[in-house]
């Protein structure tokens, strides 16, 4: 049933008790602290929404670093781009994705050398926003170890912003994380025999 009101009346009654609602919900929220995002899900988006963050905190000249998990050799227009701008750090895992190296041991020594790389961010008071762009994955086939990885992420500084994506969050990443969003696939062009085109996918 549709909740749509026409009587003017009733709209706007509706609409001032949502927006004495929204104010007072803004009037609480007051504490200023750096804020852990996750983005999770099966969805795309994830690491695009992310970018879209670094793009905005570049835009209030705050310092970010990025790690890239699993992205490899693979050139996209968001290394490109996010490279030339000055405040930003970008790294990434010097690997590929995990079926394409085919070596376990030689996957946990490329996530071990990239997550020294996000730790040294995430212990830098300097760096404003941190990506962790495909932490997840590295968690899931334990090539890193989580409680190592939860630490030093709640002892990063205060005001430092925290983004991490990737699909399969563990119970712990949600419960840690202050917003989450859970990214949800309804269809993609690429089960329809669609390859990845550039400026969308890379």
């Amino acid at each position: 049933m549709s909740k749509t009101i026409t009587d003017p009346v009733l709209h706007a009654k509706r609409m001032q008790a949502i927006k004495a609602h929204v104010d007072k919900r803004i009037a609480n929220a007051q504490e200023d602290k750096g804020t852990f995002v996750l983005l999770t899900g099966n969805g795309k988006g994830k690491s695009s929404s992310a970018l879209g963050m670094v793009a905005r905190a570049l835009g209030h000249n705050m310092k970010v670093g990025v790690v890239q998990f699993l992205k490899g050799e693979w050139n996209t227009g968001e290394i490109d781009f996010f490279k030339k701008q000055d405040g930003v750090q970008w790294e990434i895992m010097p690997a590929g994705f995990t079926w394409e190296t085919q070596n376990r041991e030689s996957d946990i020594a490329s996530s071990q050398q990239a997550w020294e790389k996000a730790k040294a961010m995430l212990s830098n008071s300097g760096m404003d926003l941190v990506v962790l762009d495909e932490l997840t994955y590295l968690l899931h086939y334990e090539y890193l170890n989580e409680g190592d990885v939860l630490n030093a992420i709640m002892n990063r500084p205060d005001n430092q912003h925290l983004v991490v994506t990737g699909r399969g969050a563990s119970d712990a990443f949600i419960e840690l994380a202050d917003t989450v969003s859970e990214i949800k696939e309804i269809k993609h062009a690429f089960k329809r025999g669609i390859k990845a085109q550039k400026g969308l996918e890379f």
